[in-house]
């Protein structure tokens, strides 16, 4: 990526083990596809007083040449269930942007 990553968490705690997954995921994509010029994870958990339980959103932009992606995902309970999530929808929406341009 020719712009560093970006990390944000709303009304979450800030805890390495989550920014080094999102990290680990990021660098992967990267790999995958390197046309990447910049990325940034959103994670929050909104408040939402009519339920109980958490409900998690991720929301990734990807800059790709010609084009921007934006992926958002929401799970309930479950923060990484959420990444994994949209990480994988990012890989498959790169990996069509590419099959686009050939």
């Amino acid at each position: 990526m020719q712009v560093p990553l970006q990390i944000t968490l709303r009304n979450l705690p800030q805890t390495p083990a989550l920014e080094e997954l999102i990290r680990r995921k990021a660098q992967k994509l990267d790999a995958f596809r390197p046309g990447i010029t910049s990325c940034a994870v959103t994670v929050e958990a909104p408040h939402r007083h009519q339920r109980q339980g958490r409900e998690f959103a991720v929301r990734i932009d990807l800059h790709v040449p010609g084009r921007e992606i934006v992926i958002t995902r929401e799970h309930d309970e479950d923060v990484y269930v959420a990444l994994r999530e949209a990480f994988e929808i990012a890989v498959r929406q790169v990996d069509e942007n590419a099959r686009v341009l050939r």
